[in-house]
């Protein structure tokens, strides 16, 4: 087995992986990547990259409909030549792919295409196919970046056509004409509102009392009044029970939390019931390392993400919560990760300001604290609500939705937390995440002007109304 030694050894190639890879090298230190499957990760090969393609042309379809309903425009739609769509996906997921093989060719970045193992705190070995095993030593340290799956049911194994999880659905077979989708976080109400879009019947069913059930109240219910008002079936407050594979799909008991169970047959069956951590056959023993009751690798320090084994650091999916398993959270890890390899004091992730965005239609974006934990915490909060329909380019739009500022009393009050609902709010984020990163107050906000006809007035005057200043004071 040969040996080779390099300052940094980072395993797993996903955005984590990747983004601490680059940095790195460009810091001045020697890298080598290790990566078992394709670079990129479950990101840009199964999940945010391909399913937001996917969206768009759902969105395109549905424009369709609100041309000929709503603007008097005679379109019609003929029908989706799936074979087009996923080959149009998978050429932006392709030339994505190679630009970021590209970006690390030029860092200087070493890519050992292998499955990695750690043998100690500072060495891994590499298992190659069809060439054997390498042996790898890193003088500055090792930084874990294996990623997550979907998590299943017990006793229904996926099949990729009629039991799919998020990193398959994509992938299965044409379209069905019914869908049932177990989960009502970012994902499961992502693909309910895909497969609504492409013409299926469409049930949501979510154990928890409300859609998203970690954004702000207000959001989840602007969104379930909007997915149902698209035909989507939304049970919240039940469960999915005896599920089982039945002829050319799936059928199951829902059990609401009012009412009496009622059987449900669909052609698919997308269980999206959240993710768990990857650490199967990774050798942590060998290096001092354990998960905890969760399989996640927590850190003994937020600040730098390194382990209770000093040099051995830990980013993306592996982390436990605050981390939020989200992939720019996941880069900007790499990035602190990197810098402290390299000997730099590099500012810590601040999770409480990081943005969380669901594709649907409608769009839900927010960052923050939603108006009830700024209460739990202890603020003196103070809400206000706009309708994106008091604005002319709501109206335009015709979605409905809201933007909703959670800020502490007084004049100088921080703002505490933003949340929206609408179209294309995912585009309106990054403005409100500076305000709440920089502990701006609605009269720092107020007094900047937000153009017309746009969406992002609504954030405006709703900071104005906070600030006193507001045109449509409530």
């Amino acid at each position: 087995m040969s040996g080779n030694t390099t300052d940094v050894i980072v395993i797993g190639g996903g955005t984590d992986g990747y983004s601490t890879a680059l940095r790195a090298a460009s810091l001045g230190l020697g890298v080598t990547l290790v990566e078992r499957d394709l670079i990129g990760g479950t990101c840009l090969h199964r999940g945010c990259v391909p399913s937001k393609a996917m969206l768009h042309a759902a969105e395109l379809v549905d424009g369709i409909a609100e041309a000929r309903e709503r603007w008097g425009v005679k379109a019609t739609l003929d029908s989706v030549d799936w074979p087009a769509l996923t080959a149009t996906r998978d050429d932006i997921v392709s030339r994505n792919h190679k630009g970021v093989e590209g970006h690390l060719s030029r860092a200087g970045v070493h890519v050992a295409r292998g499955t990695a193992r750690l043998t100690s705190a500072r060495t891994v070995r590499v298992d190659v196919p069809g060439e054997g095993a390498e042996e790898w030593t890193a003088t500055r340290g090792i930084v874990l970046a294996t990623g997550s799956r979907p998590r299943t049911l017990p006793g229904l194994a996926p099949d990729g056509q009629h039991v799919v999880t998020s990193d398959d659905a994509l992938f299965a077979p044409g379209l069905p004409g019914s869908v049932l989708v177990l989960g009502g976080g970012a994902i499961g109400v992502e693909y309910a509102s895909f497969h609504r879009s492409m013409g299926a019947d469409v049930t949501l069913v979510e154990a928890a009392d409300r859609l998203l059930p970690l954004e702000d109240e207000d959001v989840s219910r602007h969104l379930t009044r909007a997915l149902k008002k698209r035909g989507i079936d939304v049970r919240t407050g039940a469960l999915l029970e005896d599920v089982r594979r039945e002829g050319a799909g799936v059928t199951g008991t829902v059990r609401p939390s009012r009412g009496a169970p009622f059987p449900l047959a669909a052609e698919r069956l997308l269980v999206a019931v959240g993710r768990t951590p990857v650490t199967d056959g990774l050798g942590l023993e060998a290096a001092g390392l354990t998960t905890d009751a969760r399989g996640f690798v927590p850190p003994a320090s937020w600040e730098t993400l390194e382990t209770a084994v000093p040099g051995i650091h830990v980013v993306g999916d592996l982390l436990p919560p605050p981390s939020l398993g989200l992939a720019h959270a996941s880069f900007a890890e790499g990035l602190l990760v990197a810098e402290t390899l390299a000997g730099l004091a590099s500012r810590p992730v601040d999770y409480a300001t990081v943005p969380r965005v669901t594709y649907s239609s409608p769009q839900t974006a927010s960052v923050g604290l939603s108006e009830a934990e700024a209460r739990e915490r202890g603020h003196d909060a103070v809400a206000n609500t706009l309708p994106l329909m008091a604005t002319a380019k709501g109206m335009v739009h015709g979605q409905g939705g809201m933007v909703k500022v959670v800020a502490e009393q007084g004049a100088q009050g921080r703002v505490l937390g933003v949340h929206m609902v609408g179209p294309h709010v995912s585009e309106m984020i990054a403005e409100n995440q500076l305000v709440v990163a920089w502990d701006a107050a609605p009269a720092d906000v107020a007094q900047h002007i937000h153009a017309h006809p746009t969406l992002s007035e609504a954030v405006g005057e709703t900071y104005l109304t906070l600030a006193g200043r507001g045109l449509h004071q409530h």
